[in-house]
């Protein structure tokens, strides 16, 4: 006997992870569809296999933080970014995913006027963050994407991964801040953040990048 279960009726605790296999793209699509965009749980899809993931309370907050720490960063250095938020990145039939959030910083002018982003016509996000587990299927799903560069914060440990060919490598130090020592610098802010508050972390973050470029 098969026994079916509407997917909206799948409970899942914080912290936990579901994942159905034999899923079709159109299925997918159809899931989005039908579960939208407020919700709590986060989705990825390759190749057939669907996760669904629940976040912990503690996971939202470090990400969110480091969206700051990063825009921050990118003003201080006169740069461009776009951040695109947790958008679905999808590469039909084969991937779709949903970060905790994504920026497009080399590629900023790449996507000015863009509403609806297609992967057809517009590049991969430049940098990925993700909070906490980073399961096999988000990672071949990042890999189908070609997302370049993918920052995952894990117990007040920031690890960077870059593409290199097809696969992900660790990597010692960022490509999109190679003169920054950034694994270190965003988890020393991140906890800052936590003890002292983000506003005051971001006002001393700007105080001390501009007084170290004074003449």
């Amino acid at each position: 006997m098969t026994l079916t279960i509407p997917i909206k009726a799948i409970q899942l605790a914080p912290g936990s992870t579901v994942s159905i296999h034999n899923v079709s793209w159109q299925d997918f699509e159809t899931l989005l569809a039908d579960l939208g965009e407020k919700r709590n749980t986060r989705i990825a899809y390759y190749q057939g296999t669907l996760e669904i993931m629940s976040p912990l309370a503690r996971h939202e907050r470090p990400h969110r933080i480091i969206a700051h720490i990063l825009t921050a960063i990118l003003e201080l250095q006169g740069r461009d970014w776009e951040d695109f938020g947790s958008t679905t990145l999808k590469r039909p039939e084969v991937a779709g995913i949903e970060p905790d959030t994504c920026f497009y910083i080399q590629n900023a002018h790449r996507v000015q006027g863009c509403t609806d982003l297609d992967l057809d016509i517009y590049p991969p996000p430049d940098l990925a963050i993700e909070s906490d587990v980073i399961s096999l299927t988000t990672v071949s799903a990042y890999q189908a994407m070609k997302v370049p560069e993918i920052w995952v914060y894990r117990n007040q440990a920031l690890k960077i991964s870059v593409l290199d060919g097809d696969h992900y490598v660790d990597a010692s130090s960022s490509s999109t801040f190679p003169d920054l020592p950034i694994t270190t610098l965003i988890s020393q802010l991140v906890q800052s953040a936590i003890d002292q508050g983000t506003s005051q972390m971001l006002r001393n973050l700007r105080t001390q990048f501009r007084q170290s470029n004074e003449p």
